[in-house]
């Protein structure tokens, strides 16, 4: 497990370096580029001249590729030109990053405690009423935009429960410690701030959660399905095995594998999620701040969130695949 672990991390770094690249390359090729971005439409040839000497983009793009390594080796990722003029890159990243983590974590928080139970059930129950229901539910979470879903909780549902439709916490003088505003409220006891950040983010969460519970949903039914056709289930019920014991201990467990990668690829993918609900929801996140940063073309905050939403999605393949072995034990004799 060390050697894998140890290879994966250096896959991990690899494909972080590549993407960079790429992306470097994609954005000094883009129309416009940061010149335009930083002169306006006013710029005289002059003036664009003399900036593109200034910042190095005169230079073979390999060479620029460096220089950015180099700086980004000390936490200089450069000035933000759009989502907040004059600020650094990382100090923009570190600012956003928390708000997003917290509503990724509870959107696929809500999408395993109902996607899971949900799928196990409807997979026992093949071919009734609620297998039927459950299906369809999940076809329409899946064809269901995330924005469309996001404005009718937003505008019906916010009035209906009385629940914050945008921000991230009211008008509460809360005690900033981490950023993540529900954990903040507890490690300092404000837990009225911590209820009030909850209130916040079950719109949000809900919104975000509809494909990732789809998914998960159809990918538990259909293992399960294939589980309960497998001769040690018949087995186990044969020699008088309680139904909590065969579903522990042989259904689930057996049924999980493909459940496990499925959720790994949906927390990863949240993100593109993230972008429309955090604009609808008026939620300062990453999410949010790529998409200002596309209307402003802020390539150094565009360029610093797409390499760290790729190291989030890898980190998190990568602990799908480590935890192969605590699910399914030939893996580790493998």
């Amino acid at each position: 497990m060390l050697r894998y672990t140890i290879r994966r991390l250096v896959q991990l770094v690899g494909v972080v370096l590549v993407l960079s690249l790429l992306l470097f390359a994609w954005m000094r090729l883009l129309p416009g580029g940061p010149v335009s971005a930083l002169l306006g439409e006013r710029a005289t040839p002059e003036s664009r001249e003399a900036l593109t000497k200034q910042l190095g983009l005169d230079q073979p793009i390999i060479v620029q590729y460096f220089k950015f390594l180099g700086r980004a080796a000390s936490g200089d990722f450069g000035v933000s030109t759009g989502v907040q003029p004059g600020d650094s890159a990382l100090d923009i990243f570190v600012q956003r990053f928390p708000a997003t983590i917290e509503l990724s974590f509870f959107a696929i928080v809500i999408a395993i405690l109902v996607g899971v139970p949900l799928g196990y059930l409807a997979a026992k129950r093949r071919g009734g009423l609620f297998d039927n229901l459950s299906v369809i539910g999940s076809l329409i979470g899946v064809a269901v935009p995330v924005f469309f879903l996001a404005y009718v909780l937003k505008d019906a549902a916010s009035a209906a429960l009385g629940l914050p439709s945008f921000g991230r916490q009211g008008d509460i003088n809360a005690t900033r410690v981490t950023g993540f505003f529900t954990l903040d409220g507890i490690l300092t006891g404000e837990f009225d701030a911590t209820l009030d950040a909850l209130k916040h983010l079950i719109l949000p969460a809900i919104a975000l959660a509809t494909i990732p519970f789809a998914v998960i949903f159809r990918i538990t039914r259909a293992a399960v399905l294939d589980v309960l056709d497998e001769d040690f289930v018949r087995t186990a019920e044969s020699k008088g095995l309680t139904a909590s014991v065969i579903r522990r201990r042989h259904v689930l467990r057996n049924s999980m594998l493909p459940v496990v990668t499925t959720i790994g690829l949906q927390t990863g993918a949240l993100l593109s999620g993230a972008v429309l609900t955090e604009k609808v929801f008026v939620i300062p996140g990453v999410g949010q701040a790529l998409a200002i940063g596309f209307e402003r073309r802020d390539y150094p905050v565009l360029l610093l969130l797409i390499i760290m939403a790729t190291i989030v999605y890898v980190v998190v393949n990568l602990l799908v695949d480590l935890s192969y072995a605590l699910i399914d034990p030939r893996i580790r004799t493998r």
